[in-house]
This record gives C-alpha cells, structure tokens and sequence, in this order.
C-alpha cells in the first residue's frame, strides 16, 4: 500500500522553515545533519535507456513532440498519469521491462561507497529517493552491500520532483529541508525536488550535458555542481559544518 505524506509533518516543516533563511550569516557554515541521494545515475551507473523507454510508451511521434517541449527532460510517470487505466498498464509494464533489463547490468557509482563511509564517520544520515521501483532499491541494497533509510521508491506517493518525499524524510529525521541536501543527476527530478522542498542541492553532471545553453533557463537550478562522487565531500566540507 503506498506511503503517503503526513499532512501535519509537510505543514509543520514547511512552516518551521519559512521563518528560517537557508543561511543564518554568510560567514556560518549551515549543519548538515543529512543527505538524501537519487539513484539511478547517481549512486550506480546510468544503464537505463531513457530514451528507449519514451519510445515504447508514446511512440515516436509523440516522443520527439515532448522531448521538444522538456529541454530539462520528460516527466514518463507525471505524462501517463492521467491516461486510461488500460493504457497506463500497459505503460508500466513497458517501464518495467526497460528498467528489467537495466538491472541486469547494475554497477555501483564510482566514489558511492567511499562517500557514504565519509557520511557515516560523520553521523550524517543518508537517504534515497528514487522513480524507480522497491525492487529495485533492494537489490542495490542487498548487491552492494549499503543500505539507506529510507529509501523510498515509486511506490511512495507523491514522488520526486514533488518535494513530498524529501519532507517526508525531513519529518521522520527531524531535521529542517535546510539541514539536507539532496544529490542527482537530474534537473527536472532531484534538483526540482530538493529546491521546492527547501534543501540544498548539488547537481551529478559527469558529462557536462547540463553546460549546453537550452538549460541556462531552467525554473530549478542546484546549489553546487560536480562532476563524480569523488567531488561531493570537498563541496560539503567547503560549504557545510560536518562537524557529529
């Protein structure tokens, strides 16, 4: 049964953090008391093919006509949402079965796991907030040996790039949006989330995709940006008290 977003927690962040700044004074590092990261792309290896997958469920025709209109990508489960139940399923299942095939070539993000030690010898929590399935996110969990909590997946409704998830996470560590920062690949997705959430975000752009003019106006734009994982402590260290 999915998970829903507690009212009362998302009122009571939300207001909590709207008499707050996301800097106290520019020369006081904020305390970071948490991370919450995508997965897919971020914390393995892109081998999802995206493009396929939009294919398979609009077809080409439409496929060409909403990638025109997202320069920052298309949202698949926001498009189909309001489709025929029908329709929807079979939409799904096309989902699945490029997601199936992904899986099958899992591989763990260079610099992840280096990363979550740091995290941890720190006492920073670290979260996961990813479109893809539960399934999914137990398998990177029992191959790899790294386990995030939570992790919430599609299943968790709303999902990313509605903030509702992060403030889920926020309400449940008891901590402020701006005590995290969400880390991702995705402009449309997990940066959007984290901003409308109130946390900071940093940007995973390891080819520098996001650097062509089309994204210059983008309604969300990260807080910092790096190009491997290799990166994301320097940033936290630069800009953050990291201190347990």
């Amino acid at each position: 049964m999915p998970l829903l977003v507690s009212n009362c927690a998302k009122a009571f962040i939300l207001s909590a953090f709207s008499q707050l700044k996301r800097m106290s004074h520019p020369s006081v590092k904020t305390r970071l008391r948490g991370v919450v990261f995508d997965m897919d792309g971020t914390l393995t290896v892109p081998v999802i093919d995206f493009p396929a997958m939009y294919r398979a469920v609009l077809g080409e025709e439409e496929y060409r006509k909403l990638k025109a209109e997202n320069p920052s990508g298309i949202d698949i489960l926001g498009h189909i949402e309001a489709w025929p139940q029908h329709e929807k399923r079979k939409a799904y299942d096309a989902i699945a079965e490029v997601e199936r095939q992904g899986l099958q070539r899992l591989q763990i993000m260079p610099g992840a796991a280096d990363l979550c030690a740091i995290l941890d010898s720190n006492k920073i929590r670290r979260g996961l907030i990813t479109r893809n399935t539960n399934s999914a996110v137990e398998l990177f969990h029992d191959r790899f040996g790294i386990k995030f909590s939570p992790a919430l997946s599609r299943e968790f409704h709303p999902y990313k790039p509605d903030p509702g998830p992060l403030l889920h996470i926020c309400s449940l560590w008891e901590v402020l949006p701006n005590e995290v920062i969400m880390i991702g690949d995705s402009l449309k997705d997990d940066v959007a989330c984290g901003r409308r959430a109130g946390a900071f975000t940093c940007l995973l752009d390891q080819r520098g995709i996001y650097d062509s003019p089309e994204f210059n106006d983008v309604g969300f734009k990260p807080d910092f940006k790096v190009t491997s994982l290799d990166e994301v402590y320097s940033v936290l260290k630069a800009n953050f008290d990291l201190s347990p």
